[in-house]
């Protein structure tokens, strides 16, 4: 804008030289011009809201900014535990994009809220187990040896209402150590498990890889045996009533770019299918 306004003033009058008012004329021309170029930018600028699982928070940390720069939208995420999400939704809130587990996005795509040609696949997570910092690292490197270190761990913190903690629920009735063993955990919100063992609140982490590998405090000690391992795939849909569906069609596109797929793996987690 300034080097405009430095070159047209720059201009001589005179002779052959455009007069005084017709480089007025000239000068609101292009500011009228740049106005009606930013009021375009500003028109085709979307609000995107957002449901997320609380695995994408590292992600959008990363992304949601890069895409908002590079786009003009502007991105407004909730997040929490599917189950939750998946409720609200059920009950009628409006959204533009969900992000949860493939199994509630096909529910949704069954109700006729989720547009089917929109699903797409963004993280695969799987179960880890975390311990504090300096803590011993328990041995779960087999079946046996995992439901050892569950029946000795003074204290287990999972999220019920997550799809981590439904799983290490029914795992405890398969493993049949679950009478012995559910009188020790202590139930935290999806975000708070791998903090609550930094904070020394409990002895053991069951959560998300993506939480346990990046929470300051806390030692990864691994992921659970591959014969109990459950991988969840954080599904993307856009809302079949959705108030901004290009916009959100965009988000999934900029998630599933290789670039994102970097950001991803440096969050714990895989790109699906990789």
């Amino acid at each position: 804008m300034n080097n405009l306004v430095s070159h047209l003033s720059g201009q001589e009058y005179g002779p052959g030289k455009p007069s005084r008012r017709k480089f007025l004329h000239l000068l609101a021309a292009k500011f009228a011009f740049i106005a009606l170029l930013a009021q375009g930018v500003a028109a085709n600028a979307a609000e995107v809201k957002v449901m997320a699982g609380v695995a994408m928070t590292g992600v959008f940390a990363e992304l949601g900014p890069q895409f908002e720069r590079a786009t003009g939208h502007k991105i407004v995420i909730q997040y929490g535990p599917g189950g939750t999400l998946k409720r609200q939704i059920d009950a009628g809130e409006a959204f533009d994009l969900a992000i949860i587990a493939s199994e509630r996005v096909d529910d949704l795509i069954k109700q006729g809220k989720i547009a089917a040609d929109s699903r797409v696949g963004i993280v695969r997570v799987g179960i880890g187990v975390g311990v504090r910092d300096g803590a011993p690292k328990p041995d779960i490197s087999s079946v046996e040896a995992f439901k050892r270190t569950l029946l000795s761990a003074q204290s287990i913190t999972t999220a019920p209402a997550g799809a981590t903690g439904e799983h290490f629920v029914k795992l405890l009735d398969r493993l049949g150590i679950a009478d012995q063993v559910k009188g020790k955990i202590k139930p935290n919100a999806p975000e708070r498990v791998a903090q609550a063992v930094a904070d020394g609140e409990a002895e053991l982490a069951i959560g998300g890889t993506f939480d346990l590998t990046s929470t300051k405090g806390v030692q990864f000690a691994g992921l659970l045996p591959a014969e109990l391992q459950n991988w969840f795939v954080n599904t993307a849909g856009v809302s079949a009533t959705a108030k901004e569906p290009e916009a959100a069609r965009a988000l999934i596109k900029h998630l599933t770019t290789p670039e994102a797929a970097a950001v991803i793996k440096a969050k714990g987690m895989e790109p699906p299918g990789r």
